[in-house]
């Protein structure tokens, strides 16, 4: 018989009782026998078991919360990865040939010429119709913290720039704390 599938005999779960005392707490107990005897030995199973399967659930518990932590690094790795690949890609744009000073809130559209350099022009493709001199690579958006993004990310990223800018109105727009507790009655002490 091969010996790598024999399973080792699980070991028993040590129960522990609650010590036993003649006089709890200085009471003598009317029928000390009653209270210190083992009694049935299928209540030691039974407690065996509920102790088992305590240890079930902790062990259970345990591993549903690494298995979150998990999914949490997971998500996270995919967030530094996109962090790394949209500042590998804003370095690049920003190293664009482009004989125009470049502002925040404009768009730029990307072209490459035959010789491989990539530049930067105001012109849009539709703008050039038929003669456009290039092959148009893409359109940025030039963002107040110089981060570009492309032209097809523009309404998201507005939308979530507007939900901020809303937050940080509301936020300033609070009453200092302690006017806030005058208001509400609350006195400072």
């Amino acid at each position: 018989m091969d010996d790598s599938l024999t399973v080792p005999p699980v070991p028993p779960v040590p129960v522990q009782l609650v010590e036993s005392s003649p006089a709890p707490s200085g009471v003598e107990l009317v029928s000390s026998y009653q209270t210190n005897s083992l009694g049935d030995t299928m209540d030691l199973v039974a407690l065996a078991q509920q102790v088992q399967k305590g240890d079930d659930f902790v062990k259970a518990n345990a591993c549903n919360k690494l298995t979150l932590i998990a999914d949490q690094i997971r998500y996270l790795q995919e967030q530094a990865r996109k962090v790394l690949e949209d500042a590998k890609r804003d370095a690049d744009l920003h190293h664009a040939a482009c004989n125009i000073v470049k502002k925040p809130s404009t768009m730029y559209y990307l072209y490459q010429r035959p010789s491989g350099q990539k530049y930067f022009s105001i012109i849009c493709p539709q703008e050039w119709g038929p003669s456009c001199p290039h092959p148009f690579l893409g359109a940025f958006k030039l963002q107040h913290d110089m981060s570009w993004t492309p032209m097809e990310q523009v309404e998201k990223r507005e939308a979530e720039i507007a939900i901020m800018d809303k937050l940080l109105r509301q936020q300033t727009a609070l009453p200092p704390y302690t006017q806030l507790q005058r208001s509400e009655g609350l006195t400072l002490t």
